[in-house]
């Protein structure tokens, strides 16, 4: 068959329902560029996004930084795998550790998220000798087999039967349910320190501690999935060693989302002590440090470093919490940094259809009264005025 252009909305809508398997439920959104904090449209129109495409978006759409180095190898070398050494693995490798709290020197490339959380789990098997791994309600982890059978959220895990034995859940910010499970038999514990989809939700700097003295205490890995905190998200480059989570470092740190600026990649740093576990054939992926991401990854971290982005960051996330406190229908902001939660005193999801036609771009959670932002870190303020008087006209009607 031969491809032809198309660019009405309808046409480009009628193409993919025909010829693509459904996925998600979908905007009438039609995406053809992207600069910065913006989505040009098929249609011309003009979004503003505060989503990300799921927070991949990091450093912006398109940033010129991210975009030279993945033409510059695009021209020299699109992939080799694992069984070659590559510069730009190891430039991205070290980069990465260089940027991490000091206890996580290991780094190994993947594609995804589910797949960096999948091989946080068998390194913490490994590690350890045992089989079991303990997460929390609320969690997502990925739609992998392993890590959709440690998803507790919603219909997620029973969409993965049968699931992968050996799973068991605790109540997210509370120790003591965790005691109860953390037994000989227990491998590892891993936990979104912020969880997304759950509606933005975050224990207290406490309970992070708690969990970092209990794991150590018996024999057990720490893995913070930070597919989504990582990577600058919330102001810091990792969750881990934060203020915020009570300093407290974990064994490993999953992460993907950003790690790319959209172009796909996984990672997991781990310490020595996990390091000494791995021997050659444990791990591997096809397609994991390929040359192009491994680029992307590069240049992303230069570009959070080179414009001052995680200071941008903190600045706009207090910012937009003192505008959106002078809004009535909003009960509080959950999260951290560029991941929010709004919480209304009714439901979001109207909320959300209303600021789509106004031309910006939000996110949902299984929290029905919540909506999520999941910006670009270089979000300025006043885009951020955008949104919020956005929300004013949606309420005033």
């Amino acid at each position: 068959m031969k491809a032809e252009k198309i660019s009405t909305f309808d046409s480009i809508k009628a193409l993919e329902d025909r010829f693509q398997l459904a996925t998600y439920k979908k905007m009438p959104v039609a995406a053809e560029a992207g600069a910065g904090v913006w989505v040009y449209a098929s249609d011309g129109e003009k979004f503003l996004d505060l989503y990300g495409g799921h927070a991949v978006a990091g450093t912006g759409h398109c940033h010129p930084h991210v975009v030279a180095a993945i033409v510059e190898q695009a021209e020299k070398l699109l992939f080799y795998s694992n069984l070659v050494y590559s510069q730009k693995r190891a430039r991205a490798a070290e980069k990465l550790v260089s940027l991490a709290p000091s206890t996580l020197t290991r780094s190994f490339f993947c594609n995804s998220g589910t797949e960096a959380n999948e091989n946080a789990m068998r390194m913490a098997r490994m590690a350890t000798g045992r089989e079991k791994i303990i997460t929390f309600s609320g969690s997502f982890h990925g739609r992998t087999a392993d890590a959709i059978s440690a998803t507790a959220l919603g219909k997620y895990r029973e969409l993965g039967k049968p699931n992968v034995p050996g799973h068991l859940f605790a109540e997210f910010g509370d120790i003591e349910s965790v005691k109860k499970l953390a037994d000989e038999t227990v491998a590892g514990i891993m936990l979104e320190p912020i969880q997304s989809m759950a509606g933005v939700c975050m224990a207290e700097p406490d309970f992070y501690k708690a969990l970092r003295e209990l794991a150590t205490e018996r024999g057990i890995i720490l893995i913070y999935d930070e597919v989504q905190t990582g990577i600058g998200r919330t102001g810091e480059w990792f969750f881990a060693g934060s203020a915020a989570g009570g300093r407290v470092v974990p064994d490993i740190v999953t992460l993907a989302k950003s790690l790319g600026s959209g172009v796909p990649v996984g990672a997991c740093l781990v310490t020595e002590e996990i390091a000494a576990h791995i021997k050659e054939n444990d791990l591997g992926t096809t397609f994991g440090g390929g040359m192009l991401a491994m680029a992307a990854v590069t240049a992303t971290l230069e570009a959070i470093e080179n414009d001052g982005m995680l200071e941008n960051v903190k600045e706009v996330e207090s910012y937009l919490r003192e505008r959106l406190s002078e809004i009535p229908q909003i009960k509080r902001v959950r999260g951290l940094g560029l991941l929010l939660g709004i919480e209304f005193k009714e439901k979001a999801a109207p909320v959300h259809e209303k600021l789509l036609e106004r031309r910006i771009i939000t996110g949902t959670s299984s929290d029905a009264n919540v909506l999520r932002l999941l910006p670009p870190l270089c979000l300025k303020r006043e885009e951020a005025d955008l949104f919020v008087e956005a929300l004013r006209t949606v309420f005033s009607f």
